[in-house]
């Protein structure tokens, strides 16, 4: 990646409205555009831009997964109920709405690669309470992994 592709990531990400980078991010056509600002958008600031990620076409399976994770989808795995339970539901409907599209590969491309960062002991757990748990949620995604640049 280029200075200059960086220098708009960090634009888009930290000195932009809202609104201007939801703009903008339904513009982006680059797969792994999408992918640096979803590795290093601040999940405190809520899923309106996550879920403009997500329903961009160029969004690559491997964002997806990306996403999932730093949701916590992780909760979803262990113990389906603290998201059905949750109050939050802006972030309830995001997982829900992802973890679908995820188990459905409803992605365009897999070109880009996520590897989960969970221990064995995560992924024991994991199985043990939902034996069915597609593997696709806890394995690394096809394609080629990628640096993502710390913006």
């Amino acid at each position: 990646m280029v200075n200059s592709e960086i220098t708009y990531l960090v634009g888009l990400l930290y000195n932009t409205d809202k609104n201007i980078l939801i703009s903008q991010l339904k513009k982006v056509d680059n797969p792994l555009i999408l992918h640096f600002i979803a590795a290093n958008y601040n999940w405190n600031s809520g899923f309106e831009v996550p879920t403009v990620i997500l329903e961009n076409e160029a969004c690559d399976l491997g964002t997806g997964l990306l996403m999932f994770h730093y949701a916590d989808g992780l909760r979803m795995l262990e113990n389906p109920e603290d998201v059905s339970n949750s109050a939050l539901e802006e972030w309830k409907d995001f997982l829900l709405n992802l973890y679908n599209k995820l188990i459905n590969l409803d992605f365009k491309t897999q070109n880009i690669s996520f590897e989960p960062e969970l221990t064995k002991i995560q992924i024991y757990r994991i199985r043990k309470n939902n034996p069915n748990i597609p593997d696709l949620l806890i394995n690394k995604s096809p394609g080629d992994l990628v640096d993502i640049p710390k913006i």
